[in-house]
């Protein structure tokens, strides 16, 4: 069965465009306007999903015939939700943070379509290694972790700072997209040809 209705990314992140284009899908962005706040006495794995699903409800309204893939990123350490620095000075935080340390980085992404919500959620687990200060420093000065989760990108500078990983390479980026084609192909979306019975 082919999808006729549009595949609309509910996201305004570069890194889940470039993502998503490596599907080789047609889709059309259209972001959502939601409070993302999250509730600090409910555990992380929930609020993410929570999250991830209100945006795709909210574009939903404006897209009621189409497919809506959302999602929402956050980093955990030690049980403290680190999402997207205000600052620079809330970047080297939580960069400190970070350092020498194990941290578990949590995609949820939804598809919404006809009043039916599938999330997923997936993890990746990463250690960095101990940072000096001066590199800390000067990959804030780049301005590359003011719009990342935990303040860092694994596609840029930071990559160094990653002495091992447990997971999806591409849940840090933003979208797990093995588990997001299984989950268009069960939504009878073909992804390189191949949809799921």
């Amino acid at each position: 069965m082919q999808v006729t209705s549009m595949l609309i990314l509910a996201s305004q992140s570069p890194r889940r465009r470039e993502l998503l284009s490596m599907l080789g899908l047609p889709f059309q962005i259209h972001t959502a306007d939601i409070d993302e706040t999250m509730d600090p006495l409910l555990p992380p794995e929930e609020e993410v999903m929570r999250v991830s699903e209100a945006k795709a409800r909210a574009v939903a309204k404006a897209h009621p015939a189409d497919l809506i893939l959302s999602a929402d990123t956050i980093v955990v350490v030690d049980g403290k939700v680190l999402g997207k620095p205000h600052d620079p000075a809330e970047a080297k935080a939580m960069l400190r943070r970070l350092s020498g340390r194990c941290h578990t980085v949590m995609t949820a992404f939804c598809l919404f379509k006809d009043g039916q919500a599938d999330v997923h959620l997936e993890e990746t687990h990463l250690r960095f290694k101990p940072l000096a200060q001066a590199e800390i420093d000067a990959y804030v000065a780049t301005g590359s972790p003011l719009d990342k989760a935990g303040a860092y990108g694994i596609q840029d500078q930071a990559a160094i700072f990653v002495e091992a990983m447990d997971g999806d390479y591409y849940n840090v980026m933003g979208l797990p997209l093995c588990a997001l084609v299984k989950c268009l192909r069960r939504r009878g979306v073909a992804v390189l040809g191949a949809v799921e019975p």
